[in-house]
């Protein structure tokens, strides 16, 4: 099997722990997942990820709207895929493109074929299927790949986001069928055995319960490995993105993995995975360090209590003697004081961001690690 998902305990809340086994290893769940936008976590090397709150990232993303434009998937595909490319041995998920091509709202045109875009870097012109899609994402070999979609701008009408969910849908419909017939192309097919991808369903419909009913009804017809709620976290209300996740996960099945795409806060991280999502990612953490933005415990001994904002450059910090969180065991906390910290943003130092960004990750898989002990009975 390419992918196999147990569950060993879940709460009556809908919380589950479990274990998702993928070609390159297996990963504890809840988990989340650091984003690698361009094959690398900003400002973090990939032996620092594997150490991060002594067990490391289980699992990261790559992007495949931004692969493809540079170094190319062709190329990364005649290196062994993305995983000896950038030489991580753990698993790893690649993100259909579809996001970010939504985001280039005046740079694209869709049709019922695909979307044609300019790219970012050089206005150049190319269109994406999701044949092409997966494509794409066969030759870089992750573990986990996602079918095509849309992404509705918010808001948006009923009749708008009914339209794009139905594209949606299609468009799953046709990456399931490449998928099929052409998963044996990744890289590292036969020296894993003959395994192969994993293909996720996103399930869309904007913020209409009925329409994210509808979407993941529909997928879950398609019998996928996995499914992700997508969509969300683009400026709706916090409460709404509750609700929309909440309803959804009643509508997914029990017996595969759930991940919610692009979320959160901490704390959002934290009450996600007691509602029974699975899988999470953000570029928050590593986003906030490299601006200064650190995540702390309001209580450093307690940690379990409310997750505090510090803001790294203000002049407060300039001769503080602590660490960024005395009750954190990261590798920064235990080494570097919040004075030395600030002289690195103020002075342009890249360390300062490495630094910032390896407390921030620590921060996260640190939550992730006490939720899953929670939700094993621990």
């Amino acid at each position: 099997m390419s992918l196999k998902f147990e569950v060993a305990n879940t709460t009556e809340q809908g919380g589950r722990r479990g274990a998702l086994s993928l070609p390159h290893g297996v990963v504890q769940t809840p988990v989340f997942m650091p984003v690698g936008t361009a094959a690398t976590v900003k400002a973090v090397p990939q032996d620092a990820l594997e150490t991060l709150g002594g067990r490391g990232a289980e699992i990261i993303l790559a992007n495949t709207y931004h692969l493809y434009l540079r170094p190319g998937h062709e190329l990364i595909r005649s290196l062994g895929g993305v995983h000896k490319f950038m030489s991580w041995r753990r698993p790893m998920l690649t993100d259909s493109g579809g996001f970010q091509v939504f985001s280039l709202a005046k740079l694209r045109k869709i049709t019922e074929d695909g979307v044609e875009f300019r790219s970012h870097l050089d206005g150049s012109r190319h269109f994406f299927s999701p044949e092409h899609s997966m494509t794409v994402q066969i030759a870089l070999g992750a573990d986990i790949m996602m079918v095509f979609d849309e992404c509705v701008e918010t808001p948006a009408s009923w009749e708008r986001t009914r339209d794009s969910m139905t594209l949606t849908h299609a468009w799953a419909a046709r990456s399931r069928a490449y998928w099929e017939a052409h998963r044996h192309e990744v890289p590292w097919h036969a020296e894993r055995g003959g395994q192969h991808q994993a293909l996720f369903g996103i399930v869309q419909g904007g913020m209409y319960a009925d329409l994210r009913r509808e979407s993941a009804d529909r997928l879950v017809e398609m019998d996928l490995p996995g499914y992700a709620i997508g969509g969300l976290a683009v400026g709706e209300p916090r409460e709404v993105t509750r609700e929309m996740i909440a309803l959804t996960l009643e509508h997914l099945p029990k017996d595969k993995p759930r991940y919610v795409m692009g979320v959160g806060y901490p704390d959002e991280i934290e009450e996600y995975a007691r509602m029974g999502v699975d899988m999470m990612d953000c570029v928050l953490p590593t986003r906030a360090g490299r601006h200064g933005l650190l995540f702390i415990r309001e209580d450093p001994n307690d940690r379990r209590s409310a997750v505090v904002r510090l803001n790294i450059k203000k002049q407060d910090n300039a001769q503080d003697q602590r660490p960024i969180d005395e009750g954190c065991k990261c590798s920064v906390c235990q080494r570097y004081t919040r004075a030395y910290l600030r002289h690195l943003f103020a002075s342009g130092e890249p360390l300062g961001a490495t630094l910032n960004s390896i407390h921030n990750l620590s921060f996260y898989l640190e939550t992730m690690e006490r939720v899953r002990a929670d939700l094993a009975g621990a």
